[in-house]
């Protein structure tokens, strides 16, 4: 008898260990998937401990979710990564919505490599100004695109709840670009890759590191639409949540 009920044990937990991990796997992959939607690159994500997954996923209540992007682009900036903790997600098919965030803090960071690569891919008529290198300068918050005759110095700022990168020295010595080009030129890649996020997530601060841009974007108390479209690529990206 003791033999059946020891199997019997080991049985149920095997069971429960099981479903445990699977739900694991089934929720995070619904995340990563909204997440990727958005930023156009893969995503990793992981739960809390505590409660068990099989109380979170039947509940529809995550206390915190880390995610984390593979930093190959963010949409259509190259070398960006994303880092995002959420608190207090509520999922639950009511008054036209699929549920609450009670908060969500992210982090930013571009690197100068990935600068450059989104500079020359995305903003073809801007590539004398990168040849060269990029250079950033966290003294005073300002980055330095070089070509062979052109350069140009920008600042990382804030702009319509998303990353800009603002022209403040042009020398267009091989070209015949001005600065309300180029300026309007790096608005239209700063613009896409930063701007227009759903849940009412906005930038917050933005400084420049030894190795690129590091920006922190937020929202709290935010509602799941039932339905919504990407702003990039037109899909509902909740539609699997």
């Amino acid at each position: 008898m003791a033999l059946v009920l020891a199997t019997v044990l080991v049985v149920i937990l095997a069971a429960a260990v099981g479903a445990e991990l699977f739900l694991r796997h089934l929720a995070g992959s619904k995340v990563a998937s909204a997440v990727a939607c958005e930023v156009q690159d893969s995503a990793t994500v992981s739960f809390a401990s505590t409660p068990p997954m099989l109380w979170q996923y039947f509940s529809g209540r995550y206390p915190d979710i880390s995610v984390q992007t593979a930093g190959n682009q963010v949409r259509s900036a190259k070398g960006m990564k994303v880092n995002i903790n959420i608190k207090d997600l509520h999922l639950s098919d009511a008054n036209n919505s699929k549920g609450t965030i009670g908060a969500l803090n992210g982090t930013i960071t571009w690197s100068s490599d990935g600068i450059k690569q989104s500079i020359q891919d995305a903003i073809p008529v801007l590539g004398s100004f990168v040849t060269s290198q990029v250079t950033t300068n966290p003294g005073d918050g300002t980055i330095q695109l070089k070509g062979l005759l052109d350069s140009a110095t920008v600042k990382p700022q804030i702009a319509n709840n998303g990353l800009s990168l603002q022209v403040v020295n042009l020398t267009a010595l091989g070209s015949k670009m001005s600065t309300d080009k180029v300026q309007t030129n790096l608005d239209n890649l700063t613009s896409k890759a930063t701007q227009n996020y759903p849940l009412g997530i906005h930038a917050d601060n933005v400084k420049v590191t030894d190795t690129g841009v590091e920006a922190t974007f937020s929202t709290t108390n935010a509602t799941i639409p039932a339905a919504s479209s990407s702003s990039q690529t037109g899909q509902d990206c909740f539609s699997g949540v």
